[in-house]
């Protein structure tokens, strides 16, 4: 079958005619499967997207989410026995441009778009405005700050997208998203790396395209998110359809306990109080860049210390400038009573200062090498003390920091297999292994599904509980909220206020943080 006749519907008269399931103009999932190496991941798959509406599919990782977004989208073929329809024509894309000449795009969680090219062109990639045979430059820039305007980003559309931060990158591609003039787009963790207003800004512009018809797929693992903006909820795991909702307002334990198939009373882990004694100090840090000025704060053994603000505000430079990775003009960082000369992250790291970075993919781990590869990267003085590293022990090395995060996979797996959730488990066992004294988590459960996101949690509550200092960053409130014993608020580089557990609340937040 060629990709037109797919693209249109034009299906084998071997299949049975089962014309009768389509009962509305939207998209139509009967008995949807894949197998990979004779593992299931779909399993008879049904899903009924209406015009004009939202639904929300959900599952932890491995669930089935991708998979079934995938062939959707037209980037992987299922298995035969399933079908699908589109606006009342059968439906079978066999490439992601079958897909969107149709009127079908899907965004990825993880950004792919191209560095070196401006956000312009990104946006517009494959289809630039042309007028007398020459890309219309001026256009195209007007048409992409437009959208970028409505998410709340006013930077240039000249701009390269190497330049920009991990949220930034994802509102880019949210623009392009709404560019494609779609009928129906498929949104894989889209606020991931937003904070609340941008969030907002988002859903104004999906309310906006529902009242025009247009139909979403919405994944996520902010289930908070949830009630606000989905139709209906599908909820996936282990390849199978576990439970369909129709409406919103389905409470989070529920959707949770779907999800993992088990019963769960608390997210958040309990937390003792902290020691008195102080671990890291920041005085008057000013960054060389102008991100943020005269910062000051003090974290105490066995405290965790969240950093809340909305994009923008100078959070991931302020604790990148801490870990040595961005320069500062004035101020200074001092651990256990003793100044830091910072020149770059090796010497913080060998004064115990530890950073697992927001964006795991591009700064926390190689993904085309090992698993212990990836371990032995951050210990290399350790276990190469004499010149030479042995593979041997480097193995071992590996396997005692895999069962004590519980990684799962094998030592000489490549880490860009592993799923999200472990991928993280990876930067923070490497890190971990060399005993540091400050640990800083710069979005720890970005795109982590709940179940991941809870061993990640108690990780924290580990470290905590051995006077390690934790400072936590997240654009998700509830995550700051929930695991802080005290909530320093930036905005626009400065420090707000710093709220006691038991006065930080998310309204209290977001007040310091918009002022």
């Amino acid at each position: 079958m060629n990709a037109s006749a797919a693209a249109s519907g034009q299906i084998s008269d071997a299949m049975p005619d089962v014309t009768s399931d389509v009962t509305h103009d939207g998209l139509v999932v009967r008995g949807i499967g894949k197998t990979f190496n004779r593992n299931t991941v779909l399993d008879g798959i049904d899903l009924d997207v209406r015009p004009g509406t939202v639904v929300a599919l959900l599952g932890e990782n491995g669930a089935g989410k991708s998979t079934l977004s995938s062939i959707i989208a037209g980037a992987l073929e299922p298995d035969a026995g399933g079908r699908m329809f589109w606006r009342g024509e059968r439906y079978a894309p066999q490439s992601p441009r079958d897909a969107l000449a149709s009127g079908i795009g899907l965004i990825h969680q993880e950004t792919r778009l191209l560095r070196d090219l401006s956000i312009a062109e990104n946006v517009f990639v494959g289809r630039l405005p042309m007028r007398h045979g020459k890309i219309d430059r001026a256009e195209m820039s007007r048409r992409a700050e437009e959208q970028l305007h409505r998410l709340g980003l006013d930077v240039s559309a000249s701009r390269l997208v190497r330049t920009l931060r991990v949220a930034a990158r994802q509102q880019v591609e949210i623009a392009k998203a709404l560019t494609l003039d779609a009928r129906l787009l498929i949104l894989d963790e889209p606020t991931a790396a937003l904070g609340g207003a941008e969030t907002d800004r988002l859903f104004e512009q999906i309310a906006k395209l529902r009242a025009q018809g247009v139909s979403f797929i919405y994944i996520s693992h902010r289930l908070e998110e949830i009630e606000r903006i989905a139709d209906r909820i599908v909820v996936l795991r282990d390849g199978r359809l576990i439970a369909s909702h129709e409406n919103g307002s389905v409470p989070v334990k529920t959707l949770i306990e779907q999800m993992v198939g088990r019963n769960v009373e608390r997210i958040f882990p309990h937390f003792a109080a902290p020691r008195e004694r102080t671990v890291l100090d920041v005085r008057s840090l000013t960054s060389q860049q102008g991100a943020f000025r005269d910062v000051s704060f003090a974290v105490r053994a066995g405290e965790v210390f969240g950093i809340a603000g909305i994009v923008g505000a100078g959070r991931t430079e302020l604790v990148r400038a801490i870990a040595g990775a961005d320069p500062v003009s004035s101020g200074s960082v001092l651990v256990e009573g003793e100044a830091l000369h910072l020149r770059g992250p090796a010497q913080a790291i060998r004064a115990g200062v530890v950073l697992v970075p927001e964006d795991r993919k591009e700064q926390g781990v190689v993904l085309e090498h090992s698993i212990e590869d990836n371990f032995a990267y951050g210990s290399l003085d350790r276990l190469g003390a004499r010149g030479w590293v042995q593979p041997q022990q480097v193995r071992e090395f590996a396997n005692g920091l895999i069962a004590r995060l519980g990684v799962k996979g094998r030592p000489q797996q490549r880490a860009g297999s592993l799923s999200g959730g472990n991928q993280q488990k990876v930067v923070l066992a490497k890190w971990l292994a060399r005993e540091p004294k400050v640990v800083i988590l710069d979005e720890p459960t970005r795109g982590i599904d709940v179940g991941a996101r809870a061993a990640i949690y108690e990780v924290v509550a580990k470290l905590a509980a051995s006077g390690v200092a934790v400072v936590v960053v997240s654009s998700d409130l509830d995550e700051v909220l929930g695991l802080s014993h005290r909530v320093m608020v930036l905005a626009r580089g400065r420090c707000k206020g710093v709220l006691a557990r038991e006065e930080a609340s998310d309204v209290r937040v977001m007040e310091l943080a918009t002022a």
